[in-house]
């Protein structure tokens, strides 16, 4: 049982974690190189809340919404 675990701990330790070894040896060289994966998932995120907020105004705009309080037959 203790092999299992030990092989386990190898996999991950040896093959999973060795790009985060180099992100931690690139961070000593350059903060921003090392980021770089953070600030594209930010640009993304923002992109899609700018589009979502657009696509709720222009539906809120053509009126297709019911915003009635009894839209819902719980809320009577």
């Amino acid at each position: 049982m203790k092999t299992l675990f030990e092989a386990i701990q190898a996999f991950f330790v040896d093959f999973l974690f060795l790009p985060l070894d180099g992100l931690r040896w690139l961070e000593l060289k350059s903060w921003w190189g090392a980021n770089i994966i953070n600030w594209v998932f930010v640009i993304i995120c923002a992109y899609w809340v700018v589009y979502w907020i657009k696509q709720i105004k222009l539906f809120n705009s053509t009126g297709e919404d019911n915003q009635d309080t009894t839209a819902h037959s719980f809320l009577k």
